[in-house]
């Protein structure tokens, strides 16, 4: 029914109440259209319209362990530069003012550690609940 190569050129204007628009908006959000556009053109043209079936709370878990995740390999970043600092290290004043540094970023560290820690069991107590 569609030509790839063809490009829509004519306009369809309807008025809609809030109701009939909140009802195709759930709707529309509901589907895997990307454009509102294009689910009511296949409403329109009574075509497939593929729903959603992913779990949301798996959805929102996964977002928050991509978090974790990045947050992690900043810390394996920062802790790889400070050993390869360490390494380049020749006087011992060098190593002094390393040191110090090194003991802050360690606490910061572990704080961060503890904060992924607390996320996770946030997590799992979401999960477990639902």
């Amino acid at each position: 029914m569609e030509d790839k190569n063809s490009t829509r050129n004519r306009w369809l204007h309807i008025r809609l109440t809030n109701e009939e628009f909140n009802l195709i908006d759930r709707n529309f959000k509901a589907s895997a259209c990307r454009k509102r556009s294009d689910f009511v053109r296949r409403n329109l043209l009574r075509r497939p319209i593929v729903m959603k079936y992913r779990n949301e709370s798996l959805d929102k878990l996964l977002q928050e362990l991509i978090m974790l995740r990045t947050q992690l390999n900043f810390m394996g970043n920062n802790f790889n530069q400070s050993v390869k600092k360490l390494h380049t290290l020749i006087e011992i004043s060098d190593f002094r003012t390393w040191v110090i540094s090194f003991e802050s970023d360690r606490n910061k560290y572990f704080s961060l550690v503890d904060e992924i820690k607390k996320h996770i069991e946030n997590l799992a107590q979401k999960w477990l609940r639902s």
